[in-house]
Order: C-alpha cells, then structure tokens, then sequence
C-alpha cells in the first residue's frame, strides 16, 4: 500500500515542486553548460528500472561533447579530461542530477530508492537480483548513496540496496520513517560531498577501511 500510493504520491507531489520552484536554476546551469562547451544541454542514458525495464534518464551535461557515452566514469582512463570546468562543480554538488526530478514525475524513478544502474553493469544488475532490488523503482537517492555512493563496491552497494527493498516491501509507517531518514541524510551527504570519486569504485572496501 505505501509503495504503490502514499510513495508514488509523495514523488508526484514533491517533484513537480521541484520543477515549479528550481526553474530558475534549470535556467541558470543551462546557460552555464552551453557556454562552457557548446552543445547539448542534456546527458541521456539508458538505464534500468523497475523490473529491469530500460528508461532514459536525464542529467545535465558534465562532460565534453567529446566524451565517450554509456561508459560509467571510473571505467574511463583519467576521466577527468573529459569533465568541464562547469561540469566539475555540477558534480561535486550533485547539481548534475537535478533534471532526474523529471524521470520521478512520469515514474521512471522514484524521490528515494536504488540508484538505477546503467544498462551495461551487468555485475551490479546481476548482484541486486539476489536481493529483489531489481523489482522496486529507482530513485534520485538512496541507503547506498548516504553510505559510501562511489566508495562502496558493488556488493556492499547491492547489499545496502537490499537492506532498503526489504524495509520498503513490509511498508507501512517504518518504510515511511526510511525513507524521510534517507531524504534528510541526503543533504548533508551532498554539503559534505560525501563518497564522490571520480574514475574510481570500492575505495573504502580496496583500503580496508569499511
């Protein structure tokens, strides 16, 4: 029941705010990416949703128009000649991920929930499988993302995805506190810039430090 309608609410509701009230941001990092390297606005990838059922989802553009496409960033050699100076900034903001406010309005995803994978990651897809996380919607944020996001390897990452699809399956008034638990947790990840790597997964698992 709070999967299925108070939670599909709450993402209807909540993002159309989004889009009403960050227009005037839209705008502003538009223009920002145009002139820092002409060319699309947009990042469009495929991705996987509920039920491994592909959507594209959107981002504002980080990289060159020269940079390869549907290759996750730490697969890339020295990515960092690829991202632009605006890009740089929109990343380590988590401003790059705003136009995702859309997806969560027709449904490809949800405000909290799993970080959809990329078509390609098959490891990750295959992982989440063992745990069910393939059969809820993705979200703009999740439990993995205010536990480590690029640091975590792609086990503990599908574990901690796990974790929430439980949670969120027995639903009810725990799957809500969750979620609000996720959402606030979010914004000081974000302030703190929290598990950001780029060119590189599994750095807190590699050094034995979590």
């Amino acid at each position: 029941m709070y999967e299925r309608f108070f939670k599909r609410g709450i993402d209807i509701i909540g993002s159309f705010l989004g889009i009403v009230l960050l227009s005037w941001l839209y705008v502003l990092i538009a223009i920002l990416i145009f002139i820092s390297d002409p060319g699309d606005i947009f990042f469009v990838q495929k991705r996987i949703g509920k039920y491994k059922v592909p959507f594209s989802m959107y981002k504002f553009r980080s990289m060159k128009m020269s940079a390869p496409h549907d290759v996750p960033t730490h697969l890339l050699q020295d990515p960092e000649q690829y991202i632009t100076r605006v890009g740089k900034f929109l990343r380590k903001s988590s401003l790059d991920e705003l136009p995702q406010i859309w997806n969560i309005f027709i449904g490809d995803m949800s405000i909290i929930g799993p970080r959809p994978a990329l078509w390609n990651q098959k490891d990750l897809i295959a992982e989440r499988d063992n745990y069910g996380v393939n059969d809820v919607c993705p979200g703009l944020t999740g439990w993995a993302q205010i536990n480590g996001r690029d640091e975590l390897e792609i086990t503990e990452k599908a574990r901690l995805d796990g974790e929430y699809t439980k949670i969120l399956k027995d639903g009810g008034i725990k799957a809500f506190c969750f979620d609000a638990r996720c959402f606030f947790a979010t914004f000081l990840t974000v302030v703190r810039h929290d598990g950001i790597i780029e060119g590189g997964t599994g750095y807190i698992n590699r050094n034995g430090s979590g």
